[in-house]
C-alpha cells in the first residue's frame, strides 16, 4: 500500500494528472471541430503543461537547495524530458500554432519573472492569477489546435473559448476553497476576500453561465446538453462538499479529473 501511495503521489505531484486533463480538452477540440486528431499538438500540450506546471511549482524551491529527495529528483528528470520533448514538438507545429504557443508560454513565464510595473509576478498579483490561468487553459486547449490546423475563428469558437474559460475559473475557485488554510493572506484569493459561502454561490452562478453558453453555439451536438448537465451536476457536488478541511487529493485528483470526465462523457454519449 505504501508503494502504491508513493506512485500515486508521484503521479499527482509531477503534474501528470493535470497534463492529462489539458490533453483531454485538446482531444475535445478536435472532436467538436470535426478535425482529425493531431497527436503532435496533443503531446505538445501534454508535455508543455507538465513542464510549465513543474517549473512554476518547483522552480524556486530547487534553486540553491542542495538536499533534494529522490522523488523530487525523479520529478526534475521527468520535467527535463518533458521540456526537451515539447521543444522538439514545437518545431513540428505550423507557424500559427507556434505563435499562439509562444504567447501563452510568455504568460506562463510571467508567473516567475517579476513584472517591472508591479515588481511582482502574476502568481502573487492579487486578484489576477485566476483569470490569467483560465485564459491560458482556454487558449492552449482550444486555440493552438484550431489555429495550427488553419481553422478560421468563428463565433462558435468564441463561445467554446468562454466556456473553457468559465470551467477553468470554476475549478480554480474550488481549489482556492480547499487551499484557504495554506494561502498567504496577501494573495487575496476569492475565498479570502468574500468567504467560502459566497465563493460557492459564485461557482453555482458560473455553472449556470457555463451551461447556458452551449445554447449560443450554432452547431449543437445531439447529446451535448445531457453531457454538460451531468458535468455541471458533478462539479456542483464537488463545490458543495469543498472545504478547507479536505485533503489535497480532493482537488489534485478529483477536481482536476473534471476535464477528463468531460471528454469521457462525450465518448460515452
Amino acid at each position: 500500500m505504501k508503494l502504491l501511495k508513493q506512485i500515486f503521489d508521484f503521479y499527482l505531484n509531477s503534474s501528470l494528472h493535470v497534463s492529462l486533463a489539458a490533453s483531454s480538452l485538446v482531444l475535445m477540440t478536435y472532436y467538436f471541430a470535426k478535425l482529425p486528431t493531431d497527436l503532435t499538438v496533443v503531446f505538445f500540450v501534454f508535455f508543455g503543461t507538465l513542464t510549465s506546471y513543474n517549473v512554476i511549482k518547483y522552480g524556486t524551491f530547487v534553486i540553491g537547495n542542495k538536499k533534494i529527495k529522490i522523488a523530487m529528483k525523479a520529478i526534475l528528470l521527468l520535467t527535463l524530458f518533458a521540456a526537451i520533448t515539447s521543444f522538439f514538438l514545437f518545431f513540428k507545429l505550423q507557424l500559427a500554432g507556434q505563435i499562439t504557443a509562444v504567447i501563452f508560454a510568455f504568460l506562463s513565464l510571467l508567473y516567475l519573472i517579476p513584472i517591472p510595473i508591479s515588481k511582482t509576478n502574476l502568481r502573487n498579483l492579487a486578484g489576477v492569477k485566476i483569470y490569467i490561468v483560465s485564459f491560458c487553459w482556454a487558449g492552449v486547449t482550444l486555440l493552438i489546435p484550431l489555429l495550427n490546423a488553419d481553422t478560421p475563428i468563428e463565433f462558435d469558437i468564441l463561445f467554446k473559448f468562454l466556456q473553457r474559460f468559465v470551467l477553468t475559473l470554476i475549478l480554480i475557485l474550488i481549489f482556492e476553497i480547499n487551499d484557504l488554510k495554506y494561502d498567504d493572506i496577501r494573495l487575496k484569493t476569492v475565498p479570502q476576500t468574500i468567504g467560502i459561502r459566497n465563493t460557492k454561490f459564485l461557482v453555482y452562478l458560473l455553472l449556470v453561465v457555463f451551461y447556458a453558453l452551449e445554447f449560443f453555439k450554432s452547431n449543437l451536438y445531439p447529446n451535448q446538453w445531457i453531457v454538460n448537465l451531468i458535468l455541471v451536476f458533478i462539479t456542483f457536488l464537488f463545490c458543495f462538499f469543498a472545504s478547507d478541511r479536505k485533503s489535497k487529493y480532493y482537488t489534485l485528483f478529483w477536481v482536476e479529473s473534471i476535464p477528463i470526465l468531460w471528454y469521457l462523457l462525450i465518448l460515452i454519449f
